[in-house]
């Protein structure tokens, strides 16, 4: 059995902030893109299998873990990070890549897509969403009321919010709340890695969490579907509350001659769910598009 070649360091980005990358196996592209305070745990199952056979590359977003808050916190955008990308993607000098996102990542990699279209070979969507998702989120608004106070009360007691942040989160009991609302499927995905979720979320700075979050909620990547030229795979989850189906059928419906996988049992987080069954799907996308 051959050993999987594993490279990590940091990058230098546009303005200078170092970024933090693991690059696993050889041959052509793939860019691993996490939701926002996620971790590149989030995607174990995927470079365990896809880097048998190709060159896998996760990396961490300004202020996630081990990359770093940059000094100007006014470069902590979307647009920064598709800089980030173009960094990585340059820095080793690749060829067209695929480009695999969860959740938030999606509107990530559609802005990096929309900003730099030839570092695109295809694209793979697990869960995800172009527009505001916290809208009408579990069926009403009060998510969307929830964040505005909560970040209302940042801006006021920030210390006391990132301590009370810190400890409500990274306890059992939040994170069995979290798989319970649809976040992951507790039958499914092993609770350490709801557990390693719930500890990198608590680790955020807030402030870094409510200004990606933010932007979240006020970026729509809808128009630039129409604009995609390349093959897409969108991975739907029969039981994610977070992100219910209709946002997937929107990016089937936009993204010409995509293909759509619908995951009965998945949660918000299908790839940790059911990693065998997204894994050979997404297998068989690459392969019938010659990647």
């Amino acid at each position: 059995m051959t050993a999987v070649i594993k490279e990590t360091g940091f990058i230098e980005s546009f303005d200078g902030h170092q970024i933090y990358y693991e690059s696993r196996g050889e041959g052509k592209p793939l860019f691993l893109c996490y939701g926002v305070a996620c971790l590149m745990n989030h995607w174990r199952h995927q470079v365990q299998y896809f880097s048998k056979n190709y060159r896998v590359i996760t990396f961490d977003y300004r202020g996630h873990h081990q990359t770093s808050i940059p000094d100007n916190r006014d470069n902590l955008t979307f647009d920064a990070i598709a800089q980030d990308i173009k960094a990585i993607h340059d820095h080793f000098k690749l060829e067209k890549a695929c480009f695999m996102s969860h959740s938030f990542g999606a509107q990530v990699v559609v802005r990096a897509y929309d900003m730099f279209p030839d570092l695109f070979s295809n694209l793979v969507f697990i869960n995800g969403f172009t527009k505001n998702p916290i809208q009408k989120m579990f069926g009403g608004d009060w998510a969307d009321i929830a964040f505005q106070l909560f970040k209302q009360g940042y801006g006021k007691i920030p210390e006391t919010l990132q301590f009370a942040w810190k400890n409500l989160i990274n306890n059992r009991i939040a994170m069995q709340l979290s798989a319970m609302a649809g976040g992951f499927n507790l039958s499914l995905t092993s609770f350490k890695d709801i557990e390693v979720y719930a500890r990198g979320v608590a680790s955020m700075d807030l402030d870094v969490f409510i200004r990606f979050f933010d932007q979240m909620m006020s970026y729509d990547g809808t128009p630039v579907l129409d604009r995609v030229t390349i093959p897409a795979l969108i991975i739907a989850g029969g039981k994610d509350a977070v992100t219910p189906k209709h946002f997937q059928d929107l990016l089937h419906q936009k993204i010409k001659g995509s293909q759509f996988l619908m995951v009965p049992m998945g949660s918000h987080c299908t790839q940790l769910d059911l990693p065998d069954l997204v894994n050979l799907r997404i297998e068989k996308f690459l392969k019938e598009n010659d990647f």
